[in-house]
């Protein structure tokens, strides 16, 4: 296999090939929306390995491509890509397809409407409406997961438009819906099913047989690799960034600056009011954010803050809950804010690095475009800090608190995010897309109290998690 990046009218591609000689019949990938070329990577090397040459690119805001992200601009970035394969040594322009994800889907179809003259097949995985006839595009599959049935209206209307199921590829007429079992819309993509569906139907567009029974398991060694880098935090970081000795007290059981020296039965009461503030701010934090962000989306769209598509929204949503969260706990007596010292400088860096390599190290070759150009870069800066009062205040609660305590903070954030951001979604449909994300939000919160844990230190901990949060909002949501 062969593989070479290439850059035409500032669009990023991948072209990847077979090393045999001769041209290969050539499939154009895109992917969906908040998506990558990274992301369609697992059918690339299916058809690659069976004889196919395939060009991935980056879609307008998306990945590494810096043009601002607007719907007219996707056909565009289609043509110049399908452009691109058919001038390729490789490839016989002759054997052309066409095969999208979601958003890339939809690019796909109407590609091959227009273009019914060089595409020989379409695939489209959860797509949801186009143009379609019973004569284009030529050779049409159908795919949605199992676990998205919402989308099966719209795959059986497709299907219905394009003149119904038919095995008859011969005459371009060839149509099929395929159900992928166990997946919803975003486990598809890795799915074994898909990757051998879309190969089979394009074997049967090009007279071809299968070539080689690969299947793609690098997302499994890309788990195995973080599962290591999460043993790596909880046994070396502790010893890499040497906690003071003897252990400082708890935040918990520290009195505030304005309180006075704790009688005998002070200390309970303290502490059973400090875990009523911190408790009520973290319920309530969700509430502010909502409110503004409903109020702001009167005057501007709020899905494009920053820069961003969704992304600055969801940054000023942590910013404006953070707040709320940590006044509270900070108003309540848990503890006061002190500045961070150099030794917390040190810390944030030690777990933010150790964070960054054990989420992204293999991600940029695997699923996610991990290496941010400069224009993300800039954002990165902005939505960490934005990020800080909520994972400073996080890091506060569960300083040096025991095991169970640490565990009711991660679900109380795990619900609050899940409600809270459930509940932006309902009042602000813009920022629908959120809603594919939410299952990831508890694992990422039982990571950063994983780091909170072996920090030792409140500011360590937030100067470790909150960019990398924030790197995980810039790194796929389209620019704007």
């Amino acid at each position: 296999m062969t593989s070479r990046s290439l850059t035409v009218e500032d669009i990023p591609m991948q072209l990847m090939t077979p090393q045999t000689a001769g041209q290969h019949p050539g499939v154009l990938i895109a992917h969906g929306f908040s998506g990558s070329k990274q992301l369609m990577l697992g059918y690339a090397y299916v058809l690659v390995h069976n004889g196919y040459g395939v060009l991935l690119w980056d879609l307008p805001g998306h990945g590494a491509n810096t043009q601002p992200f607007v719907y007219e601009s996707l056909q565009h970035s289609f043509d110049v890509s399908l452009s691109t394969l058919e001038q390729q040594p490789e490839i016989d322009p002759q054997r052309l397809a066409a095969l999208g994800h979601s958003m890339g889907g939809g690019v796909a179809l109407r590609g091959g409407i227009e273009h019914g003259d060089q595409l020989d097949a379409v695939v489209a995985i959860s797509s949801t409406d186009a143009p379609v006839t019973p004569e284009l595009p030529k050779n049409l599959n159908l795919q949605i997961g199992q676990w998205e049935s919402y989308l099966a209206p719209y795959a059986e209307r497709l299907l219905d438009q394009a003149g119904g199921a038919s095995l008859d590829v011969s005459q371009g007429r060839g149509r099929s819906f395929k159900i992928i079992p166990a997946v919803e819309h975003a486990t598809i993509l890795f799915s074994d099913v898909s990757h051998q569906e879309s190969l089979n139907w394009l074997n049967q567009t090009f007279g071809l047989t299968s070539m080689s029974t690969y299947k793609d398991r690098r997302m499994a060694w890309y788990g195995l690799h973080l599962l290591g880098w999460v043993v790596a935090i909880a046994s070396a970081l502790p010893t890499v960034i040497k906690p003071p000795s003897p252990p400082s007290k708890s935040w918990d059981s520290m009195p505030s600056p304005a309180s006075p020296v704790p009688g005998p039965s002070q200390p309970l009461q303290r502490k059973a009011t400090a875990a009523r503030w911190s408790w009520g701010g973290l319920l309530f934090a969700p509430v502010i954010p909502i409110a503004f962000l409903k109020l702001l989306n009167r005057q501007t769209p709020i899905d494009n803050l920053g820069g961003l598509l969704i992304g600055g929204a969801l940054g000023v949503w942590m910013l404006l809950a953070g707040l709320v969260w940590l006044g509270t706990v900070t108003a309540g007596g848990r503890a006061a804010i002190r500045k961070p010292t150099i030794k917390d400088l040190k810390v944030g860096a030690v777990g933010f690095a150790m964070l960054w390599l054990g989420l992204g190290a293999l991600a940029q070759w695997v699923w996610l475009p991990w290496f941010l150009v400069p224009t993300r870069l800039l954002l990165w800066v902005a939505i960490s800090v934005a990020c800080i009062p909520w994972f400073l205040a996080s890091s506060l609660v569960q300083h040096q608190a025991k095991r169970r305590r640490r565990l009711a903070w991660w679900l109380g954030q795990s619900l609050v995010f899940l409600v809270g951001l459930t509940g932006t979604i309902a009042l602000l449909p813009s920022l629908g897309f959120l809603a594919i994300m939410l299952p990831v939000f508890p694992l990422l919160v039982a990571l950063f109290s994983l780091v909170t844990a072996k920090a030792a230190s409140p500011w360590g901990a937030c100067l470790a998690c909150a960019p990398i949060f924030s790197w995980l909002i810039v790194t796929p949501f389209p620019l704007v």
